[in-house]
């Protein structure tokens, strides 16, 4: 995403890695409460946010809803190898595993499986019924289950100042840390 900006856009400084910081800890943040978290006045805090809207590093806001809560006690990773690697039984399949509301994450991935699929159901007997959505009309090779016990860590922030910080030792370079008048 970033190498595809220009340099223009992809300037991040400090107060940008403060912002994307605290917006994923808690995108409900009121603009006073964030401008006040990370040390700037509302009106440059405001148009920062509206620059990292608009060059889409800041894709949305989200809400952490307690799945268990409404009954969605059991979630699944399911792994997909397949037969089939063309691009319109690939377009196919991804349009077909979009349609299911189970799915909350879905990969195409390397090595020997072809697909994760994180799913959310309502015990084994939603987890079935799912399965038997999933492989209706799909020529899937093999298809599997892992059933989650207990989510140690979950939806957890990337913790984006070490991320993006040179370790020693490392070849990744640091991103373009500048101070613009916003």
């Amino acid at each position: 995403m970033l190498g595809q900006m220009n340099e223009e856009h992809t300037r991040i400084d400090d107060f940008d890695m403060k912002i994307l910081s605290a917006m994923q800890q808690d995108a409900n943040l009121s603009q006073r409460d964030l401008a006040e978290k990370i040390g700037l006045s509302q009106n440059a805090c405001w148009r920062r946010l509206q620059r990292l809207h608009s060059i889409g590093l800041i894709k949305g806001a989200h809400c952490d809803i307690d799945l268990q809560a409404l009954g969605f006690d059991l979630t699944v990773f399911v792994m997909i190898r397949t037969r089939h690697h063309s691009k319109e039984w690939s377009e196919g399949f991804r349009a077909h595993v979009e349609g299911l509301p189970e799915v909350i994450d879905f990969y195409r991935i390397g090595g020997d499986w072809d697909y994760l699929i994180k799913v959310i159901t309502k015990g084994m007997s939603g987890y079935d019924a799912f399965y038997q959505k999933l492989i209706t009309n799909f020529d899937l090779a093999t298809v599997t289950g892992f059933f989650s016990m207990e989510a140690i860590i979950n939806n957890r922030p990337a913790d984006l100042r070490k991320l993006t910080s040179k370790a020693p030792g490392s070849t990744r370079p640091k991103p373009t840390l500048t101070r613009d008048r916003l």
